[in-house]
């Protein structure tokens, strides 16, 4: 058994027996997605027969595959999108094969429950038939998209009220929305027009059985003294140029030859951000990694001396929570990362907050860690005592398995309504 699962009391160890789950995930394979695995795995274990709808992608080509008693069904998606015609493409495609898949489940292992993942905020269309004879939606809610194109083009319009719209329509076709923080649960609320009581805060907390600390492997600093860690996705959002720029600031400005930065990840920036490096002059002091598995993962992260989040400050990244963060505390890392809402909440007196979107002040605050080893030791122990305590996946299988008590409550109810009804004329 997980033991994930023992985040639950003894006399509710299968709370979920006799339920059938359908996640459907569109932006990432699985189990390479780690919240949805996780996920996928507490339902597992709390009872239910689960199945997953998903993409392929590197090292998940399979088109179905049976994984620790799981159902895990993938497609193929165009070339990830770039341009607004090529959107239109991959969702139309991912649209086509959801629905395809999620047919062939129903026959196969059956389902009451469709779990849509977003980005995009389309599986409702997949959802809304299968609500028709009977099926329930949860929406579970990982990115604010409207946020995310403003972050991405730097302006509002037509597309951003469109992207508003199937926001809401998400929210409107859910009986229960799973928010991966408060803000995101604001937004179902106010913005969604959820009832309070529909909706679930199911945190993204890393799962100590998997996120270790690994033995330092020195070569990793590249013969120098101080190793600077990131892992996350290589995209224009996340801010990574600002680190390359407050790198160029530690080493050539400053003149510190002493500092070494190691990128693990991938994304369709890479190769942009790659070329941007070469041309700050920082080929021998910037490495990337690029996707790389756990093992060397957290080697990589457990040989940093800090640990860091380059995010914009923006609309987007100040109500998002991102896993980096997260996992950095489990590792016992201290961070240094700008002055975001929900990167404080998360993180605390576990890291130093830069001036928003400045990478002058974000290379003081990382020197100032890098000089001072007793705080960065203070830092990292009270991030690794947050997870602990707090933060850990045990401590957010109780509220998965409370959204879905809620939506047996409400399908209840609403048969106690019809059999009334029915009695009543």
């Amino acid at each position: 058994m997980l033991t994930t699962i023992e985040g639950l009391d003894d006399h509710q160890a299968a709370p979920l027996a006799g339920r059938k789950v359908l996640i459907i995930v569109e932006n990432l394979p699985v189990p390479f997605d780690r919240r949805v695995w996780q996920e996928a795995r507490a339902l597992k274990e709390a009872g239910a027969l689960v199945s997953v709808i998903c993409p392929t992608g590197k090292g998940h080509d399979a088109a179905y595959e049976c994984l620790e008693g799981i159902h895990v069904y993938r497609h193929p998606l165009p070339t990830e999108a770039s341009a607004a015609a090529d959107y239109l493409v991959e969702y139309g495609a991912a649209l086509y094969h959801e629905m395809r898949l999620a047919l062939k489940v129903l026959r196969r292992h059956g389902f009451d429950v469709i779990h849509g993942c977003n980005p995009p905020d389309l599986i409702f269309l997949v959802a809304l038939p299968f609500k028709l004879i009977g099926k329930r939606y949860v929406f579970d809610h990982h990115d604010i998209n409207p946020e995310l194109y403003e972050a991405k083009f730097g302006r509002q319009g037509g597309l951003h009220r469109l992207l508003r719209l199937f926001e809401w329509l998400s929210f409107k076709t859910a009986n229960v929305v799973i928010s991966t923080n408060e803000s995101y649960r604001r937004i179902a609320i106010e913005r969604g027009g959820k009832k309070p009581e529909d909706v679930f805060v199911v945190r993204s907390g890393p799962d100590l059985t998997r996120v270790k600390h690994a033995e330092p492997n020195p070569a990793h600093r590249k013969g120098r003294r101080y190793l600077v860690g990131y892992v996350g996705v290589m995209g224009d959002q996340e801010g990574i140029d600002l680190l390359l720029m407050a790198a160029r600031h530690v080493v050539h400005t400053l003149g510190r030859d002493d500092v070494q930065f190691c990128l693990a990840g991938g994304g369709p920036s890479t190769e942009a951000l790659k070329k941007q490096a070469d041309n700050l002059g920082l080929a021998d002091h910037v490495t990337f990694l690029g996707r790389v598995p756990d093992a060397l993962l957290f080697e990589m992260l457990s040989t940093a001396d800090v640990c860091v989040n380059p995010d914009r400050v923006n609309a987007m990244n100040d109500k998002s929570t991102m896993n980096k963060i997260l996992e950095y505390m489990a590792l016992g890392k201290p961070i240094v990362q700008f002055d975001v809402t929900e990167g404080r909440v998360s993180a605390a007196d576990a890291s130093l907050y830069a001036k928003a979107n400045d990478p002058v002040d974000f290379a003081a605050k990382l020197l100032e860690l890098l000089a001072d080893p007793d705080a960065r030791a203070r830092m990292g122990a009270s991030g690794r005592k947050r997870i602990e305590t707090q933060m850990a996946w045990s401590y957010e299988i109780p509220r998965l398995i409370a959204a879905y008590r809620r939506l047996e409550h409400k399908n209840a109810r609403a048969v106690a309504g019809k059999v009334r009804d029915q009695v009543e004329t």
